[in-house]
């Protein structure tokens, strides 16, 4: 149970609706108990009334009799019949209280983690599957919701009948009471170890899907591999063989669930024999009446759920306590990518970075090491280095995605670390080498990182990142909606959008991180040309393995293997023949053999 705890907070929070939820459960139970006893004295009134109606048998006083007889039975219906009607009343209170009590915390806990989830840093995914993610705040959280809701009702109802059913039986008929219920433990303890193994299977179920989902997805996601290789057959028999596994762990379920019922009504019907037996016998000696066995038949029913639901809910709450401790797990995730300061002002764009090292601190691997450099506000920067060797790690580090292992980074001339996060990110315009857009339209996926979308911005970005065409080209324009991931546009035209999409900002610092890759040279040389209009009095970063995106810029660092070795303008870089004019010549030969 000491996973569970954290969830205290909430039984503080919503303490209305469980006080009211355990009066109601007190006040149902009433209504439960009554019926039983009216069931008794009617019966005992029904043998003792035929015996005397017996001597009345013939003449006018036969009639009364019978006239009275009828009355009270009648009576006794009705007022079975106004109990039953006030205990589905007050179960309908129950059900308002303690299941909406756990539908509100379910909704708490979902908002909590997701925002918790939000303020993680960027190797906390690294290190963590999106899939996993998703289970513990979908999956977990329904889990523990079983807990609050179903267990605790469930669970307050039985701390609540037993006293009262058993404390009144005992007080009838002590004897007769011990009979009824000796198979009530037996079952309780089979039922535990039913859900247990009905779990089990449940979990393997699960897993089993979980994995046919996979493949699937991956199946229609590669659709166009499997049909370039010609894989179809081999990819249709695996899913057989995926699906054979979960149809059999289904079979196997279907098994152990069919036990269920069975073994309740099994222990039900000795109990109810053993009532009967034992009551049988001391009715034949005078010590109770006939409407005490059917009373004790009606308890014993009425326990029978409760008693069943006591193995039910203790699983319930095993696999709450276990998935409560997945949920705590990323909850304790700290994130220690702070501000010192929070400050939130205008950004210029002087950006020094000195002897700045860097540690993935999930992977241990080294990715810069001992690199410095500057540039004064509405200076370009171009960033050239072969694959691996650091140049999106500065873009992370920039975006404050990472804090720098050794070293510092100064924005006007202000530690990086005393900006606060949400201001500095909201100042930079950043395109990512993997180009993400959401399923939504054009234009919403463009104005995405503006509050409010001023009229004529969105269009204003999209000419400026050489996409406009290719939008009013489609029949709804900008109101187009995107696929999955963008999936409707084409790789160059998703930069081009994730291009326009920064632009939009109207940063104080433009950080293009490779986005220029998908795209050719002649769309390359377009959308260089119209960035240099939004590059003038604009602190610009342009990450790149390709030497020909250096071209607008004022200055060119050159990493290799997370070092700095080169820098300077182009003209420089190419009179000292190093990395850079190595690369430059290999890229332009490229180039010339392509076009010939």
């Amino acid at each position: 149970m000491k996973p569970l705890w954290r969830l205290n907070k909430y039984l503080l929070k919503y303490k209305g609706y469980l006080l009211l939820g355990i009066l109601f459960t007190i006040i149902s139970n009433i209504f439960v108990i009554i019926p039983a006893q009216l069931v008794r004295i009617a019966i005992d009134y029904v043998v003792e009334s035929f015996a005397y109606y017996q001597v009345f048998s013939e003449g006018d006083l036969s009639v009364f009799a019978r006239s009275s007889f009828l009355k009270f039975i009648f009576i006794f219906g009705v007022l079975i019949l106004v109990m039953a009607l006030l205990r589905g009343f007050f179960l309908f209170l129950i059900r308002q209280t303690i299941i909406i009590f756990s539908r509100l915390v379910e909704f708490d806990m979902k908002n909590e983690i997701f925002d918790h989830y939000q303020k993680l840093p960027l190797s906390f995914y690294r290190k963590n599957s999106t899939g996993d993610l998703m289970a513990r705040i979908t999956e977990d959280v329904s889990r523990v919701r079983m807990y609050l809701g179903p267990a605790i009702m469930y669970g307050l109802n039985l701390i609540v009948l037993f006293p009262l059913v058993i404390g009144y039986m005992l007080s009838v008929n002590v004897e007769l009471t011990i009979y009824s219920l000796l198979p009530l433990p037996v079952l309780s303890i089979s039922i535990y170890f039913v859900n247990n193994l009905i779990n089990e299977r449940s979990e393997k179920i699960q897993r089993s899907l979980s994995g046919l989902s996979t493949f699937v997805q991956e199946s229609f996601s590669g659709i166009r591999v499997l049909k370039a290789f010609v894989r179809e057959d081999d990819s249709a028999n695996d899913f057989r063989k995926a699906s054979e596994d979960y149809k059999d762990k289904s079979i196997r379920l279907t098994l152990v669930q069919s036990l269920f019922y069975p073994l309740i009504l099994a222990l039900i019907g000795i109990s109810t024999i053993l009532t009967v037996y034992i009551g049988g016998m001391q009715v034949i000696d005078g010590t109770i009446g006939y409407g005490v066995i059917a009373e004790f038949i009606l308890y014993v029913n009425m326990l029978t759920w409760p008693v069943t639901s006591l193995g039910w809910v203790t699983s319930i709450i095993q696999r709450a306590a276990a998935s409560q401790t997945r949920i705590n797990e990323f909850m304790d995730e700290k994130n220690e990518i702070l501000s010192t300061e929070r400050l939130d002002t205008f950004i210029k764009g002087d950006i020094k970075v000195e002897n700045v090292s860097f540690i993935y601190p999930d992977s241990g691997i080294k990715a810069l090491q001992n690199v410095s450099f500057s540039i004064q506000s509405g200076e370009s920067l171009a960033i050239i280095g072969t694959t691996g060797s650091g140049k999106s790690t500065i873009a992370n580090l920039l975006m404050r995605m990472y804090d720098v292992s050794e070293g510092q980074i100064s924005i006007d001339d202000r530690k990086i670390e005393t900006y606060d996060i949400a201001s500095l990110r909201k100042q930079i315009g950043f395109v990512p080498q993997d180009v993400f857009l959401f399923s939504d339209t054009i234009a919403n996926n463009i104005g995405f990182g503006l509050d409010e979308i001023p009229e004529g911005i969105v269009e204003k970005a999209a000419k400026d990142a050489d996409v406009y065409a290719n939008i009013i080209d489609f029949p709804k324009g900008f109101d187009t909606k995107l696929g999955e991931r963008g999936i409707t546009l084409s790789g160059g035209q998703k930069q081009r959008v994730s291009i326009a999409r920064a632009i939009a900002k109207e940063p104080s610092i433009l950080l293009l991180d490779d986005c220029l890759s998908a795209v050719d040279t002649k769309t390359e040389n377009s959308i260089l040309n119209a960035l240099k209009k939004i590059m003038v009095d604009r602190t610009s970063i342009i990450i790149s393995h390709r030497v020909s995106s250096a071209k607008l810029a004022d200055k060119i660092i050159v990493l290799d293997d997370g070092k700095l070795v080169e820098q300077g303008t182009h003209d420089f870089l190419m009179e000292k023949k190093g990395v850079y004019a190595e690369l430059y010549e290999k890229q332009t030969q490229n180039n010339e053999i392509v076009e010939e």
